[in-house]
């Protein structure tokens, strides 16, 4: 194609499809530059938790004790991927007795990563603390709760449903819990308490309440009453009830290492509330028992299975403990003595035959029982024999 006075051969000749065409290269161009082009994309909304539901609230000691199910869907029906803190709102009551929404302000935030340290049996354990002087001050006053949760700083979930408690005075916490180990109990006393933990005289106790937890062995003991930190095995938990300052726990295992605490109890409007924490009391029950020494020993004189050979028989009463490992049987040629071993190992029954006595010696035996924890008995009563020479 001849091209006169410089025009490109592409554009058309006519002005009109020459400038349409104009402007579609350049919508191509700024179009191709990101011109019209959608914004940058937006990133995900981070997830809401499900609201708490099953929030309650009671007085413990000098707080309140707050139990609720942490949340593990957001409000879509999606699995929540980390957990999520948890805020603690607290306020009083309006006029008329109900909770008054205005007041209530966060008083606590719990960290996701420190949940775990309230997180018992499936859900959260949260105490309030409130001043022994306020309680003084309003015996029976209504606090107000709620929580909320939140995975990320945007957006926390809706309110939990709204709770009270009334908190009354309490006994103040037992100081020292005496803890001794016997074979059959561990025995548990502590002095009663005379004061409120506002140090006003005591209304009567109605009686105690004992817990016992379980913790690893290789474990620090608890080192204040604050039991959060503790590494339990099996958590604190109602061991039992008494009338008086002592308590004995026959439920107990050898080898395990036990926590004991004791709250006072006192009874307001009929309702039964107890102290805080005694001071903890945390016992590794090692078996250091023997075995009662074995009865009823006797020694009979038979022939060998060899010619002109000898052998004793030695039987006694069967210990009864449940925890018996087996017996040992001493040998001595002379009274007074232990002797030797007459079999390297334990014997499981009460009976043994000695095969190793010559003609023309007396012989002293004494049976001690073992239990499984290695602890031996005292020896039984002594009895002797004289070997002597069968007839030919």
């Amino acid at each position: 194609m001849e091209n006169r006075k410089g025009t490109p051969p592409y554009l058309p000749k006519r002005p009109a499809q020459r400038i349409s065409l104009l402007y579609f290269l350049i919508s191509l161009f700024f179009l191709a530059a990101g011109c019209g082009a959608p914004g940058e994309p937006t990133p995900p909304s981070p997830p809401v938790p499900g609201a708490v539901a099953d929030l309650t609230a009671h007085q413990a000691g000098d707080g309140v004790e707050l139990v609720f199910t942490l949340p593990s869907k957001s409000v879509s029906g999606d699995k929540l991927s980390a957990t999520p803190a948890v805020e603690i709102l607290r306020g009083t009551l309006k006029p008329d007795g109900k909770p008054d929404p205005k007041s209530l302000r966060i008083v606590y935030t719990i960290p996701a990563a420190l949940i775990g340290n309230y997180l018992a049996a499936g859900h959260i354990h949260f105490a309030d603390p409130i001043a022994p002087e306020e309680t003084k001050a309003h015996p029976g006053g209504t606090v107000a709760y709620l929580v909320r949760t939140r995975v990320s700083r945007k957006r926390a979930s809706a309110d939990s449903n709204v709770v009270t408690a009334r908190v009354f005075p309490v006994a103040e916490s037992i100081s020292s819990l005496q803890v001794q180990v016997t074979e059959s109990a561990v025995k548990l006393s502590w002095p009663a308490p005379l004061r409120t933990s506002a140090g006003e005289p005591l209304p009567a106790i109605s009686g105690y309440h004992i817990y016992r937890g379980e913790i690893d062995p290789k474990a620090p003991a608890p080192a204040s009453k604050d039991l959060t930190l503790v590494q339990w095995s099996s958590p604190l938990a109602l061991l039992g009830t008494s009338g008086t300052n002592s308590h004995d726990d026959t439920q107990f295992e050898f080898g395990k290492t036990y926590v004991y605490i004791v709250r006072s109890v006192i009874t307001q409007e009929g309702i039964e509330i107890e102290s805080d924490n005694s001071e903890p009391a945390t016992v590794a029950v090692l078996d250091t028992f023997p075995p009662a020494a074995p009865q009823g020993l006797a020694a009979t004189l038979f022939p060998g299975a060899a010619p002109s050979s000898l052998v004793v028989d030695l039987s006694w009463s069967i210990n009864l403990e449940t925890d018996l490992a087996g017996y040992r049987v001493y040998k001595s040629e002379q009274e007074g003595a232990r002797g030797q071993l007459i079999t390297p190992d334990l014997l499981p029954v009460p009976a043994v035959r000695d095969t190793s006595v010559e003609p023309g010696h007396r012989y002293w035996y004494t049976v001690t029982a073992v239990d499984r924890a290695g602890n031996e008995s005292a020896p039984s009563n002594p009895v002797a024999i004289d070997v002597t020479q069968p007839p030919s």
